[in-house]
């Protein structure tokens, strides 16, 4: 029999989310560093015609530790640790009340595909959206590297609050929330994948009695069958976001490659070919996979724990 988790305070179960994200974003940050670069290497040139300073995850890897040094596979943790706070905060936040509430579930009391991808995507259009202008700051910083093996546009910002600060007396509102309708179908896939097919996965394993019930390792395989399924559709949205938000500006703040999202769709497509639009997936992979297992598994546990000690 399928159990609700019953919630006293609501913020309680935001923080948890935001937590449980946070712990998974200490873990897979480096290879967020190694995605951003890997994804940004060889941007609008054709296949072959460029150097390849990473040529694969784990050359990425030796490469970035030898020349920018260890700490550099931490860059833009700052932001990084706080935008996975916020948008995850109100993305897993709001997908557990919905759940608890249970508006993803059919009147025969089993869930709803389509809710559980409708209500993943509107929670992750929320979270995204509020929490772009620190996403973008955070591609910033990941992207500076030595010049040597810099890829990209070099913004050369000094720490996160500097940023913020310049990019806000420079371009005002507008310039910090730059690249964040652009970001959206990325967050919009990737949120809906993840959360319905983890919810799914879970109710299923949960109906056949694979584990014992409420063993961790429900959720612990739910999320790897959600990993797998998140990079798979993501990944091209995840690739032209990237590029989006690191892009150089004009005076104004206007982009200086991309008008938006499709014209960077068919940008990357035209020049680097269908592969262009999967750069960096082996890195995506190393990331989204275990970063949606922790970060989920993360979650349910403290959602558990909360609902054993509070009941």
């Amino acid at each position: 029999k399928r159990r609700s988790f019953c919630y006293c305070c609501p913020t309680m179960d935001f923080l948890m989310s935001g937590l449980a994200a946070c712990g998974a974003c200490l873990f897979t940050n480096p290879l967020e560093v190694v995605k951003t670069r890997m994804q940004l290497q060889g941007e609008l040139q054709a296949p072959g015609t460029y150097q390849r300073h990473y040529r694969n995850v784990f050359h990425a890897f030796i490469t970035i530790g030898r020349v920018d040094g260890l700490a550099a596979l931490q860059k833009g943790l700052a932001p990084a640790l706080l935008y996975q706070f916020l948008m995850n905060g109100i993305r897993l936040g709001t997908y557990g009340l919905a759940e608890a509430g249970g508006y993803l579930h059919t009147a025969e009391g089993t869930l709803s595909p389509v809710r559980s991808a409708a209500a993943g995507a509107l929670a992750g259009v929320m979270g995204a959206y509020l929490g772009s202008p620190i996403y973008m700051v955070k591609t910033h910083l990941q992207a500076q590297a030595a010049s040597e093996i810099a890829v990209g546009h070099q913004y050369k910002h000094q720490g996160m609050f500097q940023a913020l600060t310049k990019i806000g007396q420079k371009h005002g509102l507008v310039g910090l929330w730059r690249g964040a309708l652009g970001g959206l179908p990325r967050v919009i896939v990737g949120s809906s994948t993840q959360l319905c097919t983890f919810s799914s996965t879970k109710d299923l394993m949960t109906q056949w009695e694979i584990f014992p019930p409420q063993s961790w390792k429900v959720a612990l395989a739910a999320a790897m069958v959600s990993g797998i399924a998140v990079v798979l559709a993501m990944t091209p949205f995840d690739v032209v976001s990237t590029r989006l938000y690191n892009q150089p500006t004009d005076a104004q703040g206007k982009g200086l490659m991309y008008r938006g999202l499709l014209d960077a769709l068919l940008q990357t497509a035209r020049t680097e070919g269908i592969f262009g639009m999967y750069k960096g997936l082996g890195a995506s992979y190393f990331r989204l996979g275990p970063h949606t297992i922790l970060s989920l598994f993360f979650w349910d546990q403290l959602r558990m724990l909360y609902y054993t000690y509070t009941k």
